[in-house]
């Protein structure tokens, strides 16, 4: 198999598939070698349009040093119109044996594309089938029996066991966040290991309850874009909670605000309602606030750093996990002082 489509409207598990994917298939190629993604920057036409000849020049360049590419192309909904994607069918039909192509059926952030996410087009399905290669859906279902399936589905794949009441502690506290379950089985597996079981305590310990956030100091230092201080507040946090745990409940605030965004929220008590947030509207009320100040391409950005550093806490770079911590914080910082 040469090419794979990845199709969601979760940017979170849309990160996640396509991470594991490509790790995958780069096997032991070097990383800096054989991999190249384009995303929608890339794609940008220099009079405002959109193009894929930047993806296909890629796609049917030979490898250097390395055995074999893997290109990847984000965004690529952008290319939903008829006959958009006309280029990329033609790529697909005469793909070199070289290349390893992902193509990434996903919105774009730039600027941030509204309402529902445009059915893949069936003559590129078509295509990449007759390639041999293979579609995955990542949208998780919408009906709630479904979404149950759905979610221990999940936690089957992720190498943990789980106590009854765990799965349903987890239950709880993913609701309708999905992509919350990416970073919670990342934490539960960085705190207690590959297979191990796990309990609805740990669940509270690693997780949080429905709706909690970060400490309250780290939210304020980066939602004020003071970097200093969100520094100094993170290196406090570190010694007593697991990097991927940080990481989770910093990820699960910002699909909030990218849930909120454009959802046309009055004020805090229907942002809480829309979140599924019980008890004080005060954490929505923030939440609603930092949307509205950050606007729709940081907060596109903001999910991007977060899904980076996920990858990074995986070994994709060399990095201590403090130091990715750290540079994520900054940048996150950096975004709410623009």
């Amino acid at each position: 198999m040469s090419v794979q489509l990845v199709s969601g409207d979760d940017p979170v598990l849309v990160a996640e598939a396509v991470a594991r994917i490509v790790k995958e298939a780069l096997g032991d190629e070097d990383r800096s070698l054989a991999l190249e993604q384009l995303d929608e920057i890339s794609l940008r036409d220099p009079d405002g349009g959109w193009r894929l000849a930047p993806l296909v020049d890629a796609a049917q360049t030979e490898p250097f040093l390395t055995s074999r590419r893997v290109v990847v192309g984000r965004h690529l909904a952008r290319f939903s119109g008829k006959g958009h994607c006309d280029e990329l069918v033609r790529l697909v039909e005469a793909l070199p044996a070289t290349t390893y192509l992902v193509l990434v059926w996903e919105r774009g952030v730039d600027p941030v594309m509204g309402g529902r996410l445009p059915a893949v087009p069936k003559a590129l399905a078509t295509a990449v089938k007759s390639a041999g290669g293979a579609s995955l859906n990542v949208t998780p279902p919408r009906g709630k029996s479904d979404a149950h399936k759905w979610l221990r589905s999940q936690l089957e794949q992720s190498g943990l066991h789980f106590e009854p009441a765990a799965v349903a502690a987890i239950d709880d506290l993913v609701g309708a966040d999905h992509g919350n379950i990416v970073g919670l089985l990342r934490t539960l597996e960085g705190a207690l290991g590959s297979g191990a079981t796990v309990t609805a305590g740990d669940v509270a310990v690693y997780g949080g309850d429905p709706g909690s956030v970060v400490p309250w100091e780290l939210d304020d230092a980066i939602d004020r874009g003071d970097i200093t201080e969100a520094l100094k507040v993170l290196h406090r946090l570190l010694p007593s909670r697991h990097p991927l745990q940080l990481l989770a409940a910093l990820g699960g605030r910002y699909q909030r605000m990218l849930r909120l965004d454009g959802a046309g929220a009055a004020d805090e008590h229907q942002a809480a309602e829309f979140l599924g947030m019980k008890g004080s509207t005060f954490p929505a009320r923030k939440i609603l606030g930092q949307t509205r100040r950050l606007g729709s391409e940081r907060v596109a950005r903001a999910i991007r750093l977060l899904a980076d550093a996920d990858l990074a806490l995986r070994g994709t770079v060399d990095w201590p996990d403090e130091l990715v911590m750290e540079v994520l914080v900054a940048r996150l910082a950096a975004l709410s002082a623009r």
